[in-house]
């Protein structure tokens, strides 16, 4: 779940300067590196990139040092690969025509592919990311178009192959140095992607993002979603044309975007992912009020910011209750989820929450939170609700138990990690310390995103329910990928 941003400006206005704040204002998306490519009138490559939030990589020297009104940018979130500096992103390959390319996802066959790509074109890859894999893979198939000048055409087709050869889950962006900016999406549409347009002094400037709220900030209008399997391509004068390059394309988004990752003021295939989150948390309530006596002791609900604050208040209005803020943020300590390991995780938790000791005294608090992954932040923010004097403590999931790995680009693809793996609910109440645990049904939290849009037939849920819906994720390549996980763990 990386951040990804593709521009197009005009005039004397710097593609870096927007790109940069674009990545500032999807940060959420990737904590762990960031970094921006941008491309001159002259076809140069501009990079820098390192290890770090936007705010520390970029100096003004750096943002001035990128030239040009083409760039793409990308904040890191890793799940593939590792967390050396040499995996940020855009990676960058010179042949064919000089390619950059920024990705959001995870490939589920690169290991497959890194082998076909040296034994076809004897590609040798610098790095373990998947995100150049599928760089090299795209270069591989444009190359079989080569001509002196690029012509879209030969974008497209290359596009096409990539969805043929390539299978998980991708949202990309990318340049042609000296041509335009391409963007394309994977054909079920797993990670989002959307682009827009405004007029600027000398003419159209266009920006694609993972979130629409990039775009709204910068004062860009939507256009439209990147479709599942479609890719755009963008000149350098500012000229779009698209095409669909899959198949049989489908729109199957992955639900924990709506759940926990994306912005709430961002919109993603048309449905508001606040609206969305507003009717998980109806839904719950109901939920609640099913399995909790109509006679209950809660007496407040408390919401575990930020991300379930929306979901909290129906809870407390269905449950007659008051609704109050009962733990303080720290602003300077990112999102543990999305921490790359499991020691940082659990010492920030305390860190980063604090509780108001005089909302939990002596009262029995209903703590409700988007999900839970692993427990362990859960297990320690109930503890920290009892030494504020709480004398119950109950726990509600606006998401279903999390019981499976996810293998497309979000950080649990081992099921022995996960609380909920072999657990009954009350095991989970035990293991987490919570007089009782209420969770959201599966299919209450498809409908929660599927009624902001009809056009979605389903959401990518296999965390919660355990259907994948690429190929090739067999329970083969699940262990191979635990035990992956367990190699990189001793080191």
């Amino acid at each position: 779940m990386c951040g990804i941003v593709g521009v197009i400006t005009s005039g004397k206005i710097k593609a870096s300067v927007q790109v940069y704040d674009a990545l500032g204002v999807i940060q959420h998306r990737g904590q762990d590196a960031a970094g921006i490519a941008t491309c001159d009138e002259k076809a140069r490559l501009h990079a820098h990139k390192a290890n770090g939030l936007v705010r520390d990589v970029f100096q003004e020297e750096n943002i001035q040092g990128l030239m040009g009104n083409m760039g793409i940018g990308h904040c890191r979130y890793p799940t593939a690969g590792t967390s050396s500096c040499a995996e940020a992103q855009p990676f960058y390959v010179n042949s064919p025509y000089g390619i950059v390319l920024s990705h959001n996802g995870n490939l589920t066959n690169a290991d497959e592919l890194t082998q076909r790509l040296f034994q076809e074109d004897l590609r040798h890859l610098n790095t373990a990311s998947d995100s150049e894999v599928l760089l090299n893979i795209f270069a591989h198939e444009l190359a079989k178009h080569r001509r002196l000048n690029l012509e879209v055409q030969d974008v497209f087709k290359a596009v096409e192959q990539v969805h043929l050869n390539c299978h998980g889950a991708y949202a990309v962006v990318g340049m042609v140095l000296g041509y335009g900016v391409f963007a394309f999406r994977d054909p079920f549409g797993i990670r989002p992607l959307i682009y827009g347009r405004r007029d600027g002094a000398e003419g159209p400037e266009w920006m694609v993002s993972s979130e629409s709220v990039t775009l709204t900030a910068l004062g860009y209008d939507i256009i439209a979603d990147v479709a599942p399997g479609e890719a755009i391509f963008i000149d350098y004068e500012g000229n779009f044309y698209h095409k669909q390059c899959a198949r049989m394309p489908q729109l199957v988004p992955c639900v924990f975007e709506f759940v926990y990752l994306a912005r709430p003021d961002s919109f993603m295939d048309t449905v508001s992912v606040y609206k969305s989150r507003l009717r998980m948390g109806e839904k719950l309530a109901e939920n609640v009020k099913g399995q909790i006596d109509k006679n209950h002791d809660i007496d407040v609900v408390i919401p575990i910011p930020d991300t379930s604050r929306t979901s909290a208040l129906p809870i407390a209005y269905a449950l007659g209750v008051k609704y109050r803020e009962g733990f303080i943020k720290n602003r300077y300590i990112g999102r543990t989820f999305i921490m790359p390991d499991q020691a940082e995780r659990r010492s920030s938790v305390r860190k980063k929450l604090s509780p108001i000791p005089l909302e939990f005294k002596g009262k029995n608090v209903l703590l409700v939170d988007d999900s839970i992954v692993r427990g362990h932040t859960s297990r320690q923010i109930i503890q920290m609700a009892r030494e504020a004097g709480a004398r119950k403590v109950y726990m509600a999931s606006a998401a279903p138990p999390v019981r499976h790995p996810n293998v497309y680009g979000i950080d649990m693809p081992v099921a022995r990690e996960l609380v909920a793996y072999n657990r009954t609910i009350e095991q989970i109440a035990a293991e987490i310390g919570a007089d009782q645990l209420i969770y959201q049904d599966p299919e209450d939290l498809q409908a929660s995103v599927i009624e902001g849009n009809p056009l979605i037939e389903r959401c990518e849920a296999s965390c919660f329910d355990g259907v994948y819906v690429t190929e090739g994720v067999t329970q083969e390549h699940l262990n191979r990928v635990a035990e992956q996980r367990q190699d990189e763990a001793r080191v």
